[in-house]
């Protein structure tokens, strides 16, 4: 306080009487600026914002109650909590997407204790998945629900990385074309062979799996192959039975089925077969975030799902830092401006500033964000 310097010409200042409010004025003896000085509280205004978003509370329940904390709040949802480049080399590494409006997906990659990365998309596209693998050092082994587009990606940015498709989703995949009661004695045979793949343990049993498949395909394929006519036209009797054992084709000579099984790489130790990781260990609590919060907008919902994935981050910054690293929506609104984006022809949401979302903070590049 004795040291307080004019945020004019930089020169001692001394104290000058107060305020009505009983402040401390102090007034500079070269310019004669006057001030008061105030304690930066954003920090810890901060940490309470994020600390509300992420429990059960109201607004009411913390300090301030609702108006006040609200007021005191209120500029943080500008803020834009962003990944950094992963440089560590990780065994295994979840994917998924997760949905908060029809036109925007979260896509998020994370380990068994952290989350890695995070890129907002307007679907699950190769450009978007791509966008999401580049931040992140290639790892032994990636599991995946098969969302459309990652093929090519994991192809394009990690070519050496094994892909391991959920057992659990490939099984999901074939229930919801046979029903968890099937008419046909096709599909109940299909339907007991799907849920065996939830307790197939060595590369045997998944041999042995495999040439029942194939034994299945090739006596139902005369059955398979019937056709009716629909709307005056032909059409395959059985499209849905076709449909779960042309998915259970595709991954077994994809290889992706049994990666898990691979002796090579399971020496280090086992390896998951599913991805009940991320399914249970992020998107379960950010649709608990999303539920305790509800009525939220969507950019607002995109945000808490930022923050929630900031904060667990293997190492996330203190609240000063934040403050002063992460880009905001005035950023965004700049930068739109500076590349002479056209906001009403980017297409929905327009309104998010997603030039600068999509694009400039989400670089194609292996290089660690940054908003210069």
């Amino acid at each position: 306080m004795d040291n307080k310097r004019c945020p004019s010409c930089g020169s001692a200042m001394k104290r000058n009487g107060r305020t009505k409010a009983g402040s401390q004025r102090w007034r500079c003896g070269s310019c004669g600026a006057s001030s008061v000085h105030r304690n930066d509280t954003s920090a810890r205004d901060l940490a309470a914002f994020v600390s509300w978003l992420l429990s059960k509370d109201s607004q009411g329940d913390m300090p301030g109650r609702g108006r006040t904390f609200r007021r005191r709040t209120a500029a943080f949802w500008g803020i834009w909590p962003m990944p950094e480049a992963v440089d560590e080399v990780h065994r295994v590494v979840f994917v998924d997407g997760i949905w908060v409006a029809r036109d925007a997906v979260v896509l998020i990659a994370c380990t068994e204790r952290h989350v890695l990365s995070w890129h907002l998309a307007r679907a699950e596209t190769s450009a978007a998945w791509r966008s999401l693998l580049s931040r992140v050092a290639p790892p032994d082994v990636v599991v995946t629900d098969g969302g459309s587009g990652f093929a090519k990606a994991v192809a394009a940015e990690w070519p050496r990385t094994r892909v391991q498709r959920c057992v659990f989703h490939a099984f999901c995949q074939v229930k919801r074309c046979t029903t968890t009661r099937p008419k046909l004695q096709a599909g109940v045979e299909l339907y007991a062979l799907a849920k065996e793949l939830l307790h197939i343990e060595t590369p045997g049993q998944a041999e042995w799996w495999a040439e029942r498949f194939f034994e299945w395909s090739g006596f139902w394929s005369d059955f398979l192959d019937e056709r009716s006519l629909a709307d005056g036209r032909p059409v395959y009797t059985h499209e849905r039975l076709r449909k779960a054992r042309r998915g259970l084709a595709s991954l077994i000579g994809a290889g992706t089925l049994f990666t898990y099984l691979d002796p090579a790489l399971a020496a280090e130790g086992p390896l998951p077969a599913t991805n009940n990781v991320i399914e249970g260990g992020v998107n379960a609590q950010l649709r608990a975030v999303l539920r305790n919060h509800r009525g939220l907008s969507v950019l607002k919902r995109v945000k808490a799902v930022f923050w929630w994935c900031y904060m667990h981050v293997e190492c996330p910054k203190g609240m000063a830092r934040t403050l002063r690293e992460m880009p905001t929506d005035d950023d965004v609104e700049l930068l739109r401006s500076e590349y002479g984006m056209d906001v009403e022809g980017v297409g929905a949401p327009a309104k998010w500033g997603e030039g600068l979302v999509w694009e400039e903070l989400h670089h194609r590049t292996r290089h660690p964000y940054s908003t210069e």
